[in-house]
């Protein structure tokens, strides 16, 4: 399969995933109504993803041993578009946790394969332009979501929108790819630090990420908007995240693109936090999302093209830290939050970045995988 055939690929599979973990939150407060659960019975939902994450972080990489990339691909459709029907349509409430169970763990060998599918020196512009896709179909399902609601059916239905693509790709064959292998270390290189360190970039980016992606309605909320008003400029970091992914990563003389993309971040971050009017919180989330846009494909990239060891165990190592980030430092927001107000608690994404930064000073040799037939 060429190059462009594995882009389209991938660009439909994490677009359709981002429209659904876009829409899980979304969903919460429908399904509630739906089922005459209480809402935080549902709030669960949200945190599927990154549970799916850390179990393929362990289960993927021993499938990518006996299976080639493009059924793993094919095997993440078929369970993600089941898990999205199912938060549609389901009628009871384990149903629906078994749905938002299956985006979970379909979406992550989604994520999994990407990197190994995009691979190569410019891996991290072609993830951050697949990326932005996603992106741009994260934006749309709020949107449909209400839209659908307010003509009195339940807008939960819209999320079936993801199943049709997913399903399509689950029906193509594309050709029986293999992981990359990995490329010897150089002597005397120390592989495991450089591992290590690579991980915890990932970490750092994904985490300041879903600081913005869980917190920014309730950001916008507490400055005295009200919830529907808030829910739709909450969609600015989305359309920031857009913008910046469509850009791609930075590259100024010696600067690193994190660096670069950081530094927007904490302007961003700083608009979002001191001020209380809205207009402005809205720009901040604006700004921050095209600084944070690049972080995480440049990281993942970095990461899966560590010398000296499989690819396909550095991109199951990206899966653990983004399902490690997801699950610790939004949780890390709200706890701070309870001591101080949300506003102050949001600086907290700023040591995060200036840890990125320090981390990326000396960024792990980059070598170019073939690819094994």
């Amino acid at each position: 399969m060429n190059a462009r055939a594995e882009a389209a690929q991938i660009g439909i599979s994490l677009s359709a995933l981002g429209y659904l973990l876009a829409g899980l939150g979304a969903c919460v407060a429908i399904l509630a109504r739906d089922l005459d659960e209480p809402t935080g019975r549902l709030a669960l939902l949200s945190s599927a993803f990154a549970v799916g994450l850390v179990v393929i972080a362990v289960v993927g990489p021993m499938l990518l041993r006996t299976r080639s990339i493009s059924v793993v691909l094919r095997i993440g459709s078929v369970i993600c578009a089941a898990g999205g029907a199912l938060i549609a349509l389901a009628p009871a409430y384990s149903l629906v946790v078994v749905g938002g169970l299956c985006v979970g763990l379909g979406g992550a060998l989604l994520v999994l394969v990407a990197p190994l599918m995009l691979h190569g020196p410019t891996a991290a512009a072609r993830l951050s332009r697949v990326n932005a896709v996603a992106s741009a179909a994260g934006i749309l399902a709020p949107l449909t979501i209400g839209v659908v609601d307010a003509l009195g059916i339940t807008g939960r239905v819209a999320m079936v929108v993801a199943v049709p693509p997913l399903l399509a790709l689950a029906f193509f064959k594309g050709a029986d790819s293999t992981p990359p292998e990995p490329a010897e270390a150089p002597t005397g290189h120390p592989v495991g630090r450089t591992v290590f360190l690579a991980w915890l970039r990932v970490v750092l980016a994904v985490g300041v990420e879903f600081c913005f992606v869980v917190w920014a309605v309730a950001r916008l909320a507490a400055s005295g908007l009200s919830l529907p008003v808030a829910a739709l400029l909450g969609t600015s970091f989305p359309v920031g995240m857009a913008v910046g992914r469509a850009i791609g990563p930075v590259h100024y003389r010696s600067v690193p693109p994190v660096v670069f993309g950081g530094a927007v971040a904490i302007v961003g971050t700083l608009l979002v936090s001191l001020p209380d009017t809205p207009a402005i919180i809205a720009a901040g989330l604006v700004i921050a999302g095209i600084g944070v846009a690049p972080l995480y494909p440049v990281t993942l990239a970095a990461l899966v093209a560590t010398p000296g060891l499989n690819p396909t165990r550095l991109a199951g190592l990206g899966a653990l830290a983004s399902g490690t980030a997801i699950l610790i430092t939004p949780a890390a927001l709200a706890g701070l939050a309870r001591v101080v107000d949300l506003r102050t608690a949001y600086l907290i994404t700023i040591p995060l970045l200036v840890a990125l930064f320090v981390l990326s000073r000396r960024p792990a040799p980059v070598r170019t995988p073939t690819l094994a037939r």
